[in-house]
């Protein structure tokens, strides 16, 4: 494991030395950065809070771009104050680390024990939170990340994680 962290911390830290962003591709001196469009982004938070509801949960979802930036947020009635920073840090680390390790979800980095060397160190970077509720999103076809969407507020992140999922699947057909 220890090689295997290793080389994605080398990794991430040239890519972002060159000031590359994933899912670019270069035609001359532009880059081009795949990403979902905000319609897409927008019923994806959407459908995540709508899939929770059904269950009685209120949550917040999150969807980041490949940026790492919110591109949008839905939050539901009666959530804490906390899932909306939450469900923004389970997006993001999903994406960022998803990406970095080609795992789809915070459970799956969890499980594969990605979560940073045994010192702790990758919980102390800002917005990198190791809880299950967050899902990479995929381009159809080629697997290119495209972004993150993180779920907070349910009673356990495989709750929140399982309302995430069933968004993406949802919309996965319009990852193209």
């Amino acid at each position: 494991m220890m090689v295997r962290w290793g080389r994605a911390i080398r990794n991430m830290a040239l890519l972002g030395a060159l000031g590359w962003m994933p899912a670019a591709h270069a035609q001359g001196h532009v880059i081009m950065t795949a990403k979902l469009d905000w319609i897409t982004a927008a019923h994806l938070a959407e459908e995540a809070v709508r899939a929770c509801a059904a269950q009685g949960y209120s949550v917040t979802a999150s969807v980041v771009d490949t940026t790492g930036h919110q591109q949008a947020v839905i939050k539901g009635d009666s959530v804490p104050l906390q899932s909306l920073s939450v469900s923004y840090r389970k997006a993001y680390t999903a994406y960022a680390y998803g990406l970095a390790f080609n795992m789809n979800t915070t459970s799956d980095l969890i499980a594969a024990k990605v979560t940073g060397p045994a010192n702790g160190a990758l919980n102390t970077i800002p917005e990198v939170l190791f809880v299950p509720g967050g899902v990479a999103l995929r381009r159809v076809g080629d697997n290119v990340v495209l972004g993150g969407i993180g779920v907070s507020g349910a009673p356990g992140g495989e709750k929140d994680e399982a309302c995430a999922q069933a968004a993406v699947t949802k919309f996965r057909a319009d990852f193209h």
